[in-house]
């Protein structure tokens, strides 16, 4: 016997969110009959909808216009940071580690997934190098993160513009075992090993 009607357009419209297959769009929509807290689903969205924006500076999502970072006179607008997605932003703010501003592109460079340089913010990243004194690329280790910090520096030799461009450091996690560690992570720890002392 097939859902009701109702029921079902609810699984659907999970179904459309990234990375949800149809076994959990079920279970998405039984919790919701379920739970009474769930039920108020629909008005975080709509008030989500409503009252977030990106800012106008650095693409972060927002309820103001410029953003508490993009407004913070303290941080250091010569040092942009361009990362692929607001939780990149939120991940390192939360770890208090990076006093420069952000550049967000809102994705990362994937045609197989529908996303190319079309879609990434690189126009106004471009104008917003030409008043910085460096741009460091903090997109993820990954190819997709690669290939959006190749396509970054591209747009800016081509836009003719002079600036420092530096990469995240990348290598061993602290606290970790190489047994566990991942190919790429070693070939990265290796290539960007650290002189102790010379011969």
């Amino acid at each position: 016997m097939a859902y009701p009607r109702p029921l079902e357009q609810l699984i659907a419209t999970f179904e459309r969110f990234p990375g949800v297959g149809r076994r959990s769009a079920e279970r998405l929509a039984f919790h919701v009959l379920r739970s009474p807290e769930a039920q108020q689903l629909s008005s975080a969205i709509v008030e989500a909808v409503a009252n977030t924006r990106r800012c106008g500076e650095c693409g972060n999502v927002t309820e103001a216009d410029p953003c508490a970072i993009c407004s913070d006179p303290e941080r250091d607008a010569t040092l942009l940071m361009v990362v692929g997605e607001p939780r990149d932003v939120e991940a390192l703010e939360r770890a208090r580690v990076f006093a420069g501003r952000y550049h967000v592109l809102m994705g990362n460079y994937q045609p197989a997934e529908g996303v190319d340089a079309r879609h990434l913010d690189l126009g106004t990243l471009v104008e917003r190098a030409r008043g910085a004194r460096e741009i460091l690329l903090g997109t993820s280790p990954d190819a997709a993160g690669e290939a959006t910090a190749r396509l970054c520096l591209e747009a800016l030799d081509r836009a003719g513009v002079r600036v420092r461009v530096t990469r995240l450091a990348r290598g061993l996690p602290a606290g970790s075992a190489l047994e566990y560690l991942h190919k790429g992570i070693l070939e990265d720890a290796i290539e960007g090993r650290v002189r102790l002392r010379d011969a």
